[in-house]
Formats: structure tokens, sequence, C-alpha cells
């Protein structure tokens, strides 16, 4: 049996796509990172290596032990959809972007990933970390949908339809039957 809360990282407060853009995240709601360190349990720490979800680990670490960060816990890469916004990329070329928002399981933006290849990586990442029974992991919209997808399955598109707050706690726990989606969305 294993148990991960995934943490999403502080608000960038950016509106456009910023996967692998190394963006910041504003902790300036101590109250709110001081509600959330109080509510996770005892256990290792690891982050996505982005900024925004490193200065989240370190905020809500306290005591608890620190794993190193891993690029596989990154967010989706959106390729040359970088720092642009979907309202931009509509006008530019409309066809991909709706195959896009279609079927977002298997289309990649021009040299990013689809959903499954993110969802790929995440499971390649996290099943490394098999050894700790706990585990808090600061990650990204992204990287946590990919998460509840695995423990429920179904449709990538109803999957991205769930609200992931920042500095929200998704709770998943991993037994005989599979990974089970416990708590989504949860704000302390």
């Amino acid at each position: 049996m294993s148990e991960i809360w995934w943490v999403r990282h502080g608000p960038t407060h950016r509106k456009d796509m910023i996967g692998w853009t190394d963006a910041p995240a504003d902790l300036s709601d101590t109250e709110a990172l001081a509600r959330l360190a109080a509510y996770l349990p005892d256990a290792p720490v690891v982050s996505s290596d982005l900024s925004r979800a490193v200065a989240t680990a370190d905020a809500i670490q306290g005591d608890r032990p620190r794993l190193a960060h891993l690029p596989g816990l990154r967010e989706l890469n959106f390729g040359a959809w970088e720092g642009r916004s979907a309202a931009e990329l509509y006008e530019e070329d409309p066809r991909i972007m709706s195959a896009y928002w279609d079927d977002p399981a298997l289309v990649r933006p021009p040299g990013g990933e689809s959903f499954t290849d993110l969802a790929q990586r995440v499971n390649e990442a996290l099943d490394a970390l098999a050894t700790h029974p706990k585990l808090i992991a600061v990650a990204h919209f992204g990287v946590i949908l990919t998460q509840i997808h695995r423990a429920r399955g179904g449709n990538v598109k109803d999957v991205l339809a769930e609200r992931i707050e920042n500095l929200s706690v998704t709770e998943l726990r991993h037994g005989p039957a599979g990974w089970d989606a416990r708590r989504i969305n949860h704000l302390p």
C-alpha cells in the first residue's frame, strides 16, 4: 500500500500555456501555506524541478525529509505553444487547436507532448518512488490530472474538466486493486 498527497504549486497568475516555462509561484498567502503544511502527513516531499513547484515544496516542507527534484514531474510540454494564449493559437491555426481539444489524449502541440505522453513520463517518475509508502508530491495541474486518470480511467476529456486549484491537495492510494482517488482538489 502507498499513499500520495499531490499538491498543486502556488499560483503564477499567468493565463497562457506555461508547461515547461519556468514561471515563479506567488507564495504571498502565508496563511494558506501554513494550513496546507499542517494538513499534510509526515512524509518525504518531492517536487517537479520547475521553480514554482520547488518554491512551493520549500514553503510546506517543514521538518519533512526532502527528495531530489524530478524533471519527470514537470507540467505538459506545450512545445511551440509555450507562452502563448489559446485565443492567439486558435486565430493562427484553428484546425490544430480544435484537434488538440477534441483528442488531447493523442494530439500533440508542435514539438510538445500529448496527455498520453505526459502520463507515461509521470507514471515512470512516480513508479521509481514506489519504495516510499507515503509521499507528498508538489507538481502541476496536468501532472495531477494524469494520476487521477490513472486511478479512475475513462475519457481524458472528462478528467481535464476536473478543477485542481493552486495549493490544493489530491490524495491517491495504491493497494491490491490498483490506484484509488480518495480526495480531489481539497483546500485545507
